[in-house]
């Protein structure tokens, strides 16, 4: 409870201060949106390393990738991960990317919720 308080008071602290920077100081404005970018491609990352891990435990994957060179796998893999990945941040709130940042544990099944709910649906999309 202390770290959902903690992360929730950290994220509207950078909410405030991101919407008072809009007079002078650019700079603040700046460096948040450059922390955001870093945090938004950590998380996709580690979206795209539980896809991969995930698209192989599929029965469906591996009965389809029996008749594919390793390219193909990379390709397709490359492919099916990338919608996950790009689905990721629709999926998240703000509080729930602060609390990603502050504990591990809740990353680790932050990213295996998001990679669960739209691994079937990508890989569907594009193994048609």
């Amino acid at each position: 409870m202390k770290k959902l308080f903690a992360s929730t008071a950290l994220l509207a602290t950078l909410a405030l201060a991101g919407c008072a920077s809009t007079g002078g100081n650019t700079n603040a404005g700046t460096a948040m949106g450059t922390a955001n970018e870093i945090g938004m491609s950590v998380f996709k990352a580690a979206i795209d390393n539980q896809c991969r891990s995930q698209i192989e435990q599929q029965n469906a994957w591996r009965i389809a990738s029996v008749a594919m060179t390793e390219a193909q796998e990379e390709a397709v893999k490359g492919r099916v991960c990338g919608c996950v990945s790009e689905q990721a941040p629709q999926q998240v709130s703000i509080v729930e990317l602060g609390n990603a940042a502050i504990d591990p544990q809740y990353r680790v099944q932050l990213v295996a919720r998001v990679v669960a709910k739209s691994l079937q649906s990508c890989y569907s999309s594009i193994v048609k």
